[in-house]
């Protein structure tokens, strides 16, 4: 018991105080116990996670508990500073690894131009608002030497953005699908790297030596860069029949990289951009990527970013605010800090033509600091002349109140502008093709893979047209268990609930393969996610998933899929039922996809013959929104799209009349069709036919007459009304198909071709998933 309580509490200077490490590790338990506490009351009210964080270490910290004298002799020992500053560092290095692997680069690379002006335009005031203000700083703090450097470090300490609370925040807030959250993150990943760089040049040329450690820095990025993209191309092949990429290939990439960040430091410089850099570049295909961003995501998110930031706000110390000069600084260099964001934000977004709204939302998340801040302000003591105490207690309450304020802040202004930034692109017919579209494929298996890799090819025929699409593994929960989300690789190896259990087994296998393959081939980025729920309320994964991804068309899986003899056979009564849901609640447009992927659709790309594509335009919104599906495909070289009309004729009669009597529904579908016509058809993208049939028996003698001709018939669920022309039988087997789409679908249509039915977001008080499904 003694050799017990001696390592406890020896800390190891001779001194009979507690041991560094368990004080360590206590902090850390308690920041993550406090800051959980924290989000449970703050998220309410809309505060996002780095908030209650911070929070949580200001008041374990010295302005409030840590005034006990002794929680204070146990939580703040001069010993433990090593053991704080090498978590620090760790923590630095993985998770800028990880924003680099999570940077959207295809959205970075199309808005680069305009992140950069915010980035900058942010950076470059508030550098000139810093020196102007220094000697104001110098005086009131009482710095005798080294004022330039002083200088310095206060114009990058109001400059710089923190790019990973950036990152947290607007992942809580929900926003970081939207365009302006992903303009918020590439903005404030703009402007960190421009601070470190810049402070890394700064260094540089201040001898010839830091110079040339410099140019050391800079080869071994490239040098590890370069090597990662050849240990993952052999992984990947060398590991091709496990679902994860073993540990120790992982362990392996993790300490080069730790030990390249080692050298960098011991040569002086911050590998900030180093790390980001490696995981920007990092290759993106295959299980290797997916592997680390699965392991670093749940440790990272869960464990590091929560203690990092509580440890920002355990050294805010209102104690240390013992004069008027300190107040004063305090309080003007938060002043500067928001004006200068604001000013430069509003003005750089006048420019840039966002909104003032979204202008001001922008300035404020870009006013967070709590990243490359602390290590400027962390420095050595006698490291610089000027550096004491009560400049390091004014720069860090600085930092910590800006986070906390704009924390705040941005929570409420989001709240309020909530209808302004929800999710508007919930359909495709008023959908610029131009403009970037979110699709999500749902599966239950490899059966249904091939079908939406199909499909997401299809989508991605154009060099111009920016698609980003989603897959969504969807494994039926078996009962009396918990529900639970997971993204793709999350569980790890002998996790309770593991795939062997129950949870996708060796399909992930073969899914994995199949898109692994079609990135290969195609480099076009699937985003897959995993979904383990049971049937009953599984549709509410689907309709929250799509409403979090701001998605504007959902692809379900037929129930029944084509045999050999090409009858039709039930897979899961369940299918049926999530699909049925999902028509109802979607917070989007629906198209379920009957994949005859034997003699049907094919995947374009790749492929040495054309698809054979036909739209079926009856009239209604549903059928406009399949017209505006096929905008994005006709754009496909491999495809080869006919839109046929079908109009309908008096018998005994020549006179023309289209489908709908509604005559403002028709002027909608022939102004739509008008203005696909003088787009798609006349310029020789797509074809165009019409079809003259005066009852339902005439239209299926038609649909049979061209059946062989497609592999793919695109037909909308219905939204017209009724017509003699579109009822093509007595009864409906599937009348979630629609009437036309239920005929092609059956086995009486005996066709090879696949049908997709889509039917268009109608914003109704059934559009609500959180509620009973009533058939």
């Amino acid at each position: 018991m003694d050799i017990i309580h001696k390592r406890i509490c020896d800390g190891g200077d001779g001194e009979y105080s507690f041991n560094p490490l368990i004080t360590s590790l206590t902090q850390s338990s308690c920041i993550l116990f406090i800051s959980h506490v924290f989000h449970l009351l703050l998220k309410p009210v809309g505060q996002p996670g780095p908030v209650a964080q911070v929070f949580a270490g200001v008041l374990l910290g010295p302005s409030v508990l840590s005034r006990v004298k002794k929680i204070r002799e146990f939580f703040i020992q001069p010993s433990t500073a090593n053991y704080y500053q090498f978590f620090s560092r760790i923590s630095e290095i993985l998770f800028l690894f990880l924003i680099g692997l999570e940077t959207d680069k295809s959205f970075s690379r199309r808005n680069l131009f305009v992140a950069s002006v915010l980035g900058y335009s942010g950076f470059v005031l508030n550098s000139i608002l810093g020196a102007a203000f220094s000697p104001l700083f110098i005086k009131l703090l009482g710095i005798s030497d080294k004022k330039f450097d002083f200088a310095t470090v206060i114009m990058m300490v109001l400059a710089n953005s923190a790019s990973p609370i950036v990152i947290r925040l607007v992942a809580d807030l929900k926003l970081d699908t939207s365009d302006l959250g992903r303009l918020a993150v590439t903005s404030s990943l703009v402007n960190e790297m421009a601070c470190a760089v810049l402070s890394s040049l700064f260094f540089a040329f201040t001898s010839g030596k830091r110079f040339f450690y410099f140019l050391v820095t800079c080869l071994l990025t490239g040098l590890l860069i370069g090597l990662n993209r050849y240990l993952v191309r052999w992984i990947n092949k060398f590991d091709r029949d496990n679902k994860y990429v073993n540990n120790a290939y992982v362990s392996f990439i993790f300490v080069m990289l730790l030990l390249v960040s080692a050298i960098i430091a011991t040569m002086g410089y911050n590998s900030t951009v180093s790390c980001f850099l490696v995981g920007l570049m990092f290759p993106r295909k295959g299980k290797t990527w997916r592997t680390l961003l699965s392991k670093l995501s749940y440790l990272i998110h869960n464990f590091l970013l929560p203690i990092y930031f509580g440890y920002i706000g355990f050294q805010f110390d209102v104690n240390k605010w013992k004069d008027i000069p300190t107040i004063i600084s305090i309080f003007v260099m938060v002043l500067l800090n928001f004006g200068g964001k604001l000013v430069s934000t509003l003005a750089a977004s006048h420019y840039l033509k966002i909104k003032p709204s979204e202008g001001v939302i922008l300035a404020l998340i870009l006013s967070l600091k709590g990243n490359f801040d602390p290590r400027l302000i962390n420095v050595e003591i006698g490291s610089r002349l000027w550096w004491n105490l009560d400049v390091h207690n004014v720069l860090f309450s600085t930092v910590v109140l800006d986070t906390i304020i704009a924390g705040c802040i941005i929570s409420f202004t989001v709240q309020c502008e909530e209808k302004s930034l929800s999710h508007k692109q919930t359909s495709l017919e008023l959908h610029d093709p131009e403009s970037e579209l979110r699709i999500l494929c749902c599966i239950y298996g490899p059966r249904h893979s091939s079908g939406a890799i199909a499909l997401i090819s299809a989508l991605n025929g154009s060099q111009t047209e920016i698609v980003t699409p989603y897959l969504m593994h969807l494994v039926e929960l078996p009962e009396k268990r918990n529900k639970t989300k997971l993204m793709y690789h999350e569980l790890a190896e002998g996790d309770q609930y593991s795939d062997e259990e129950g949870y996708g087994g060796d399909d992930i296998v073969e899914i994995n393969d199949a898109v692994d393959a079609f990135i290969f081939e195609t480099k076009i980025l699937i985003n897959i996610v995993k979904v383990v729920s049971s049937f009953e309320t599984l549709y509410e994964d689907v309709c929250s998933g799509a409403e979090d991804r701001r998605i504007s068309i959902i692809f379900l899986p037929f129930h029944k899929h084509q045999r050999i003899d090409r009858c039709m056979e039930i897979d899961k009564e369940g299918i049926r039922t999530t699909n049925q849901r999902v028509l109802r609640h979607a917070p989007c447009s629906v198209g379920i996809f009957v994949d005859r992927s034997v003699t049907g659709f094919q995947q374009p790309h790749g492929s040495n013959s054309a698809q054979h594509v036909a739209v079926l335009f009856f009239g209604g919104p549903d059928d406009r929104e399949a017209l505006a599906f096929s905008k994005w495909v006709s754009s496909h070289p491999q495809v080869n799209l006919t839109l046929i009309r079908f109009l309908q004729v008096k018998e005994n009669d020549e006179t023309l009349m289209p489908v709908s009597t509604n005559s403002a529904e028709y002027a909608i579908d022939n102004a739509y069709l008008v203005e696909f016509y003088n787009r798609y058809i006349a310029s020789g993208k797509a074809n165009y036919t019409e079809k003259h049939v005066s009852n339902g028996a005439e239209t299926v003698t038609v649909l049979r007459e061209i059946r062989d001709m497609y592999s793919l018939f695109i037909v909308g669920k219905g939204g017209r009304r009724h017509s003699s022309i579109t009822t093509l039988s007595d009864w409906e087997e599937s009348p979630e198909l629609g009437p036309v789409g239920d005929f092609l679908a059956s086995t009486d249509f005996n066709t090879n071709a696949s049908v997709l039915i889509i039917q268009k977001f109608q914003k109704t008080t059934e559009n609500s998933f959180r509620g009973d499904y009533r058939m």
